[in-house]
């Protein structure tokens, strides 16, 4: 018996914690998530997995048995910039991406590695560039990968909630050069120009705007340089479903007397619902280990709007994992939850057996988005 199964079959907590320990172990910034993908490549290889790294450097992990349907976990490998010392203490488990996002795809590596009774195919990913605009990890896995019957994305969710939406993101940049000329002179300047940009943006989205809000658009100044006569000012506008990002940068552009707005990245909110069957089959697992469960929405963004811009697939979001921790100093996970969230993975793969090949439903609704 392989040292890292029990004689059932499923991976053994000592490993599991392990598994996680070792991923935080190794940094992986945005851009630079080549060593945790090695790492993870020869860990599923180890679980029964044929695993990879392509040609972006996603590590993917591939388990067959049978002509079953195709259920696809992923997760993403990079995390911010900024080191926490990997350790233990009451019961928790600190590191940098303990929560967002190696602990909900460590918990998918081994409910996938557990799941002996799947008749079908088992794909997890460890996406890269997550948390970098363009998300390109996950936009190479819906353009070379064969669309899957259910998919289901890590993210930390909390052991027992299940994130139904993501609003849309929508980043501009503004830029600006005008001709050298006195402080004094009347003319508007760089830098007014640059401040007029943003007060038209809040103008233009209206007092009930709010980054807190599912329903309603809200906007972040980013970053702004600025002197009399250059000016860049990088912004990010949170999104809702039905928002039109087109009029918003048209209507932008009007009210701006000189300069350009260009759209560097614009991704759709989605939202499905909670009868599909990957939600039930996570509900399921939720209640089967004497939990509520409970659905959510964000107010952020994940790789679920990237993939439900092309996939018409049952979809959601799960893993354990506190999310207000996301990107925090104080950055772990509780490792009692890590582990429930294993086994409510495990339950709702079994549920997910018999899913119909190539199912529809109640899907993930993409926005228009801009081109």
């Amino acid at each position: 018996m392989n040292f890292a199964f029990t004689s059932s079959g499923a991976v053994t907590e000592t490993y599991a914690v392990g598994l996680l320990r070792g991923m935080l172990e190794v940094p992986s910034p945005s851009y630079q998530e080549r060593a945790l993908a090695d790492y993870l490549a020869d860990a599923m290889a180890i679980l029964g997995f044929r695993s990879h790294i392509d040609t972006v450097g996603n590590v993917i992990g591939v388990i067959e048995r049978g002509d079953g349907p195709t259920l696809m976990l992923l997760g993403h490998l990079d995390t911010i910039p900024g080191e926490i010392p990997v350790h233990c203490e009451d019961g928790k488990l600190y590191g940098r991406g303990a929560v967002d996002a190696k602990g909900p795809l460590a918990a998918m590596i081994c409910a996938a590695a557990s799941a002996v009774d799947f008749p079908g195919r088992l794909v997890v990913v460890g996406a890269v560039e997550e948390e970098t605009p363009c998300s390109r990890g996950a936009m190479a896995i819906r353009v070379t990968h064969d669309q899957p019957d259910a998919l289901i994305v890590g993210e930390p969710s909390g052991w027992s909630s299940v994130v139904l939406g993501y609003k849309g993101k929508l980043d501009l940049r503004f830029t600006v050069r005008l001709p050298s000329t006195h402080p004094s002179n009347p003319a508007p300047k760089a830098s007014d120009l640059a401040v007029a940009c943003w007060t038209a943006l809040v103008d233009l989205l209206g007092p009930d705007a709010s980054l807190g809000a599912f329903d309603r658009p809200g906007a972040t100044l980013c970053q702004l340089n600025a002197d009399l006569t250059t000016a860049t000012v990088d912004l990010s506008i949170r999104t809702p479903p039905g928002h039109d990002g087109e009029a918003l940068v048209r209507d932008l552009r009007d009210r701006l007397p000189a300069g350009d707005i260009e759209v560097l990245n614009s991704v759709a909110a989605c939202r499905t619902g909670r009868s599909t069957p990957v939600a039930r089959a996570l509900m399921a697992g939720i209640r089967r280990l004497h939990g509520q469960p409970r659905f959510v929405v964000k107010t952020a963004t994940s790789d679920m709007n990237t993939l439900a811009e092309v996939w018409d697939i049952p979809m959601a979001t799960y893993g354990p994992g506190d999310s207000r921790l996301d990107h925090a100093d104080t950055e772990h996970i509780v490792l009692s939850d890590y582990l429930r969230g294993i086994d409510v993975l495990s339950i709702a793969i079994s549920e997910l057996a018999h899913l119909s090949v190539r199912s529809g439903g109640d899907q993930p609704v993409p926005e228009k988005t801009l081109q």
